[in-house]
């Protein structure tokens, strides 16, 4: 087969029946997905269902869990093991379950954050997902892109690729659309082709998908690629460390009821053995990172719903702790939908309005809002884009950079049987360029343009320069000033209250952009961001400053985000930055919560991002931060609830060989606590609304202890309560029988840890303020724990296993009664000590 960069174009088309102008049918590229399959790497595999659920099994403390169940077995405690390996095995699938749903979660954040790609077909452009590409597709390139699939170029216009992720060269590469004859080409040296993970850095092209997927030269080399390294968030190490520590302690005071016991010799050194390991299964937090990943990643998914697709999963627990959101001004605050108001032509209107039309990279419904409203413009004044690109082919270019802040495009000019060349760009760049104004009428323009800024328009000029002879090269010197137009971006209706709201949340929004002074000046007047001249700054005037007291940069360019940044990270503040050219990237790598815009974002800003705004709205990101607090927060009450139930399991047990009671609970009793309170009451916890004064507190801080908010006081006050509660039922249970005692104290635990899941709702405020019935999956839980834990204790056949005894109506309205003790306790400490500070 010959190789596709000695295929000349027109002939690599016609080997794959396409066409060059319309394109693939959409009924034909439907076939080739079938036949070629998505335009996607083979990933690492999944891990089956199987996988996952013996993964449960591998736990040190479960492993311990299971011996103790064949000792049991050998000492002839045939009910014990059973109930014990049943409890493993539900707890098992249980935890198989959550993994389970935050790998789905996880699954389908990838899909959508895969590229979209702007294709021909069926005679028109349409922008599909990157997976749909099949061969023959025409695809089209622009700066800041990734390259989809391996595509023969048809036109390369100033086009420069960064290959360095598959041939390792730093350098860019200058592509071209002319035929190779050589024979055995390396990859680095088949300049008229684009290859799949490639990046556009300059320039435009437009090329035919020759291979997609596996077939492409990056998937040639994909098994070198695909290793995957789970990496575990912050937050995960945080509680693993703070697990692992809290377990050490949980395993010391284990072996002392252990010892203890069988010193005393309260039971058999089986009996001990078995309770002390059944209760470091219990006591010991070792689900604590697990439940965090879960959390995170459901979390993550639901910020999906909040238009924020989460590429990094650290950034839902750095969302809390924002202190600055650095946001760029068009399309982000505004609705990026443009409008020209006034055409200021210093001549001829037509020929402006020409200018604007062709030196424009946009289509009438697909581009750069900006370029559309020039469009739109011309269009209306009989200049239709399509036509003015047939009578006067563009030839050359230079294409629109941030540093210049200008593009330039050559065409055929019939009118004069020569060439013109349009400029477009800033008023003040533009005018700096022109040799056919005098420094007054230069003046008259600036001014009259600051006062159509100072009123929030968007000012663009755009000059031309006449050639007789071809050009070999554009120069944007000695230009001819046609005029400007001034265009009007609304406000985003919903940005204001976003940015009153990040007041109250500590927040400080700054405004980014390339426009004039005055027309960010006015915009941020109007959203309050602020109203003072003395907080404008424009990017010359940055050096040496403390850009810290300014709240609007003007005349912007990307590589300014990097000292903005810096600088109000230098003072501590924990920053989000938007972007969406290749030039944001570095700035997006930078900030702690680097934020692309999901429309008009390139494909490297988004790679380089944390996060990505599906709808580019400045509201969206305060959004998130709110949704981001609510996960953390959460994840504090599932903490606080899971360590103080299991401070109150481990106190019942320490006190009572203290005090030398029998075991007021058996190993399969504890168990069963373990599994029916901690399993779904505890991650329904996590499904808590977020507060609804959640952004009137101040950020979170990073570095904050995991027992902060009084958790350490809460255990051992809480711990105490509930084993002062349980042992009081054990003792007055005992009067009829140990069977009776235990069953009651059996009882108590479980239903004083589902009075104190109510209490962990919130950590300041009253649960009757917060609404008992807001959170319905706790709601259900509870009531599920209850329903089991009666029918373990007066169900005959279940009694036996779980070494029980019937309790009456009035043994379940006392142990009722007094399991409500720690929500009357904890309301009056919140009414007492309200607010609890949450900073």
């Amino acid at each position: 087969m010959v190789a596709f960069y000695r295929l000349d174009f027109a002939a690599a088309a016609a080997q794959l029946k396409t066409d060059l102008k319309s394109g693939l049918a959409s009924e034909e590229a439907g076939k080739r997905l079938l036949t070629y399959g998505q335009n996607r790497l083979t990933e690492k595999s999944r891990r089956s269902l199987l996988a996952i659920f013996f993964n449960q099994f591998t736990e040190f403390l479960i492993i311990i869990l299971i011996a103790a169940a064949v000792i049991s077995g050998f000492l002839g405690e045939w009910n014990d093991a059973i109930a014990i390996i049943a409890i493993v095995v539900i707890n098992a699938v249980l935890g198989s379950s959550q993994e389970i749903r935050a790998e789905k979660a996880i699954a389908a954040l990838k899909k959508l954050s895969v590229p979209q790609v702007t294709v021909i077909r069926d005679g028109a452009f349409r922008k599909i997902s990157s997976t749909e590409l099949v061969p023959g597709d025409l695809v089209l390139l622009e700066t800041g892109a990734f390259v989809p699939a391996d595509l023969r170029l048809a036109e390369a216009v100033n086009l420069k690729i960064d290959e360095s992720a598959l041939t390792g060269e730093s350098q860019t590469v200058d592509k071209q659309s002319e035929l190779l004859t050589e024979d055995n080409l390396p990859v680095a040296d088949q300049n008229n082709m684009a290859f799949s993970g490639t990046v556009v850095t300059y320039g435009r092209g437009k090329g035919i998908v020759m291979a997609t997927g596996m077939a492409t030269e990056l998937g040639k080399i994909a098994e070198l690629i695909a290793s995957e390294v789970e990496t575990k968030t912050p937050l995960e190490k945080k509680f693993n460390d703070f697990g692992k520590w809290l377990g050490g302690i949980a395993l010391l005071i284990c072996a002392f009821i252990f010892l203890a016991g069988f010193i005393l010799k309260e039971a058999s050194v089986a009996e001990m053995f078995l309770t002390s390991v059944s209760l470091a299964v219990a006591a010991i937090p070792e689900g604590l990172p697990a439940v965090v990943t879960i959390s995170l990643a459901l979390g993550a998914y639901r910020l999906v719903r909040r238009q924020s697709i989460i590429r990094k999963l650290p950034a839902v627990e750095t969302l809390g702790s924002v202190t600055v959101i650095c946001s760029d001004k068009t399309g982000t605050l505004t609705e990026n939908r443009m409008t020209v108001e006034e055409v200021e032509a210093l001549g001829e209107r037509k020929l402006l309005l020409l200018g604007a039309a062709l030196c424009n990279d946009a289509r009438l419904t697909l581009g750069d809002p900006t370029e559309i409203a020039l469009i739109v413009a011309a269009d209306k004044e009989g200049l239709k884009k399509e036509e003015l690109e047939e009578r006067y082919p563009r030839l050359l270019e230079i294409p629109f950079d941030s540093k210049t802040k200008r593009m330039t495009t050559l065409h055929k000019y019939a009118a004069e049987k020569g060439f013109i060349a349009f400029t477009k760009g800033a008023l003040d760049v533009v005018l700096d360029r022109c040799v056919n104004l005098s420094s007054e009428q230069k003046r008259q323009i600036l001014s009259q343009a600051e006062a159509l800024a100072q009123q929030g328009r968007r000012i663009l000029a755009l000059a031309c320069k006449r050639y007789e002879l071809f050009p070999d090269k554009l120069v944007e010197t000695d230009l001819q000033y046609l005029g400007f137009l001034s265009m009007v971006d609304p406000i985003r209706p919903e940005v204001k209250a976003a940015v009153d709201k990040c007041r109250q949340a500590g927040i400080l929004p700054i405004m980014i952009t390339g426009d004039h002074r005055l027309t960010a000046l006015a915009v941020a007047r109007e959203l309050g961001i602020t109203d003072r001249e003395t907080e404008v700054i424009e990017g010359r005037d940055l050096q040496g400053k403390d850009l810290t007291r300014y709240r609007v940069f003007a005349r912007v360019s990307p590589e300014h985000k990097l000292d903005i940044i810096n600088a109000f990270k230098s003072k501590g503040e924990i920053v989000a930055m938007t972007g969406d050219g290749v030039n944001d990237a570095p700035a997006l790598k930078v900030a702690d919560i680097g934020v692309a815009m999901g429309i008009t974002g390139t494909d490297v800003a988004k790679e380089a991002s944390d996060m990505v705004l599906a709808d580019d709205n400045f509201a969206t990101i305060v959004g998130a931060i709110e949704e981001g607090r609510g996960i953390y927060d959460n994840i504090l009450k599932f903490v606080r609830y899971i360590l103080t139930t299991n401070s109150g399991e481990i106190f019942t047990m320490f006190f009572s060989i203290l005090l030398r009671f029998p075991l007021p609970l058996l190993p399969i009793q504890i168990l069963w606590i373990n599994l029916v309170t901690d399993g779904l009451p505890g991650l329904a916890l996590t499904m808590e609304p977020v507060e609804k004064d959640i952004m009137k507190r101040p950020p979170r801080k990073p570095d904050e202890s995991i027992t902060g908010h009084g958790l350490l006081w809460s255990m051992i006050g809480i711990g105490a309560l509930m084993a002062l509660i349980t042992l009081s039922l054990f003792v007055f249970g005992r009067g009829e029988s140990l069977a009776k005692a235990r069953t009651l104290a059996f009882s108590a635990l479980s239903f004083l840890q589902m009075a104190h899941v109510l209490n962990c709702k919130s950590l300041d405020k009253s649960l009757f303020k917060v609404g008992l019935f807001n959170n319905l999956y706790l709601i259900g839980a509870i009531f599920s724990t209850v329903i089991l834990q009666i029918i373990v204790i007066q169900l005959p056949l279940l009694q036996n296993i779980f070494n029980t005894t019937y309790l009456s109506l009035n043994d379940w309205l006392l142990v009722g009664g007094l399991s409500l003790s720690p929500i009357v306790i904890v309301e009056l400490r919140k009414l007492v000590f309200r607010p609890i500070k949450l900073s």
